[in-house]
């Protein structure tokens, strides 16, 4: 029953991480044109309802169940800490963890009207998540160390 259940976590854990990606990759590309509408606007005021709702209703959950199925499964198979592709991993998940949080703040400033970044900013912003992305799928599926 412990493989089956451990498999099922992980599915889980896939499904979170993808959301959360998803949100990682999706919110910056609002922030690129949420700055080209002017305050105010009802484009401007969109974006805030749409950038809210995936912060809240998508980012937040999946990052959070990422985080318990993960913690999860390494209690299930602590003979993981010992593998030199995790603990990549898992220093790349704190670095999305804490881009998640600082484009928690970006979206509570352009909430307030308070956006101080370009559009350039946000482009260049967007790619962190990507480059990540990246380097974690490589780890957890070739596991060079």
């Amino acid at each position: 029953m412990t493989g089956a259940f451990y498999l099922w976590v992980k599915a889980v854990h896939v499904v979170a991480v993808i959301a959360w990606m998803a949100g990682q990759l999706y919110l910056p590309r609002l922030f690129v044109y949420h700055t080209m509408s002017p305050v105010g606007s009802a484009q401007s005021e969109t974006f805030k309802v749409m950038e809210a709702k995936l912060m809240r209703i998508i980012m937040n959950p999946a990052m959070v169940v990422a985080w318990i199925c993960g913690i999860a499964m390494i209690a299930m198979n602590p003979v993981l800490l010992h593998q030199g592709w995790l603990m990549v991993k898992l220093l790349l998940v704190l670095l999305l963890s804490g881009i998640h949080g600082v484009m928690s703040g970006w979206r509570r400033a352009f909430a307030e009207d308070r956006n101080t970044h370009s559009q350039r900013f946000f482009r260049i912003a967007n790619e962190v998540p990507t480059l990540a992305m990246i380097v974690i799928v490589i780890m957890v599926i070739v596991r060079p160390f």
